[in-house]
């Protein structure tokens, strides 16, 4: 599932911040969703860590960052104690939204394919509208880099 020039499914999920959130909310922003596997899990948290190292050069460019997972609020709530992270986490334990952004399907892993979280990225602009899709990050550390290098392109052209 490529999502790039479409409109961004809809969500109503359960945040960190003991709120409920939806697409909605964000209207007029630049929302990033970063969909990752499990709180307190190698590649997860050096994601959600390096989002987090990162978050004031997002806010510098218009973004506001949330995380999403399977994992209960609880399960977030010592993540986010634990790495000190500056954003929301969203608690998504059917993968119902997972499922409506392509975060969350067949996959192989170990030689072996499940089903599971797909790690993923979506950038949804002010008007709702998906401007772009990491369908399947490959590597967890590196990839909050490559999106902010995403959004000094997009700065550069306004």
């Amino acid at each position: 599932m490529f999502l790039e020039g479409q409109k961004a499914p809809e969500f109503r999920l359960q945040g960190s911040d003991g709120k409920e959130h939806t697409l909605g909310d964000y209207k007029g922003r630049i929302l990033v969703l970063f969909f990752y596997p499990r709180d307190n899990t190698p590649g997860c948290t050096a994601e959600a860590v390096g989002f987090a190292k990162l978050h004031a050069l997002f806010e510098q460019l218009g973004a506001v960052l949330v995380g999403v997972s399977k994992d209960s609020l609880k399960s977030h709530d010592k993540f986010i104690a634990d790495f000190k992270l500056p954003f929301t986490l969203l608690s998504d334990p059917d993968a119902s939204v997972m499922k409506t952004y392509g975060a969350f399907g067949e996959k192989v892993q170990y030689g072996k394919t499940t089903m599971g979280t797909i790690r993923s990225t979506v950038v949804i602009s002010p008007e709702g509208i998906v401007i772009k899709h990491w369908p399947k990050v490959a590597k967890a550390s590196e990839h909050p880099d490559k999106v902010l290098d995403f959004f000094k392109m997009l700065a550069k052209g306004r």
